[in-house]
């Protein structure tokens, strides 16, 4: 497929491929498309897909250019990293996907989650299964990433449920891992597409591992989500939280009544959310039962093994 976009001065191609045609190789690496300047045009070739991923992207470029009548090489940088051309969130909070669905809030928790998402540097959400936590959670770390308000989107959960002992099942590291990161993985599937997420990991735009990848590092200008928070130690919660760097936001979600650590252990998101709640720049959101937005059967699942457990309770009180 080949599309063409009229230039109207050759200091927008200048600034569109780049010192060196750095930017071009950008794009033939990041798209897979082939850039040509004609007669006052610029051509671009490729898989449709492919193409009109790139032509959002350039057309961004050139129409900030010519608005502001310059463009730095950083922004263009962040903007061709993107792969997709950043857009403000509308004031209502809602997050727009590269496949043009609306994401946004499907109730007042959710609506109050989104709230915390935006104004807060750290956010601590804690909701039963089925809450739209992590999803939520991934789709405005997308949105920041395609925004250019952060570089990199970091992913991480507990690779097992007490203190990450992986020694005892087969295969590699990775392999023994990936299952345990596959939820984080079909959420980024389902918001940026599969050849978008394969290109954003090739370049560590996008990082997926396990909790235990964190130790010793300083994660600045990042979107960083710790999954299955209530899996965590509070000396584990405590090395994550202390890994945020300069202009980087965190988020941490988690189930607090589907604890698997020990019972002697104290989980780190109940400790973190009860500590640091009022703390300034961090928000603590809780959900419940009325937020779950999956199959309606998943709330009737939540109604029964509650109502059992407070069977459970008034037994055990006579």
């Amino acid at each position: 497929m080949r599309v063409t976009i009229p230039i109207e001065n050759p200091e927008e191609i200048r600034t569109l491929l780049g010192i060196n045609d750095r930017h071009a190789r950008h794009f033939r690496q990041a798209f897979g498309v082939a850039l040509t300047v004609r007669n006052g045009e610029l051509q671009m070739d490729g898989e449709e897909e492919d193409v009109v991923a790139a032509r959002k992207v350039a057309e961004e470029v050139i129409a900030r250019f010519r608005r502001r009548g310059e463009i730095d090489e950083k922004e263009v940088e962040l903007i061709l990293q993107s792969g997709a051309a950043p857009a403000p969130l509308p004031g209502d909070g809602f997050v727009r996907d590269g496949t043009k669905r609306t994401i946004g809030p499907r109730t007042e928790g959710q609506k109050r989650y989104l709230e915390g998402l935006r104004r807060s540097e750290m956010c601590f959400c804690i909701g039963p299964a089925g809450t739209g936590k992590t999803f939520l959670a991934v789709a405005m770390a997308v949105r920041m990433l395609r925004d250019g308000a952060v570089k990199r989107l970091i992913l991480t959960r507990p690779a097992v449920e007490a203190g990450e002992k992986l020694g005892f099942l087969p295969g590699t590291y990775e392999a023994k891992v990936n299952p345990y990161l596959r939820p984080l993985y079909d959420a980024l599937h389902d918001l940026v597409g599969p050849a978008q997420l394969k290109r954003f990991a090739e370049t560590d735009v996008i990082e997926v591992a396990p909790l235990a990848f964190m130790r010793g590092r300083t994660l600045s200008e990042s979107f960083i989500i710790l999954d299955e928070g209530q899996n965590t130690t509070t000396q584990q919660m405590k090395m994550f939280l202390t890994r945020m760097g300069e202009g980087s936001r965190m988020v941490v979600t988690g189930d607090v009544t589907q604890v698997d650590l020990p019972m002697v252990m104290r989980s780190g998101l109940t400790h973190a959310a009860g500590l640091l709640e009022g703390v300034k720049g961090v928000s603590v959101v809780r959900l419940d039962k009325s937020d779950i937005v999956r199959h309606p059967v998943v709330q009737r699942v939540v109604d029964a093994y509650e109502a059992e457990a407070h069977g459970r309770e008034r037994s055990g009180g006579e």
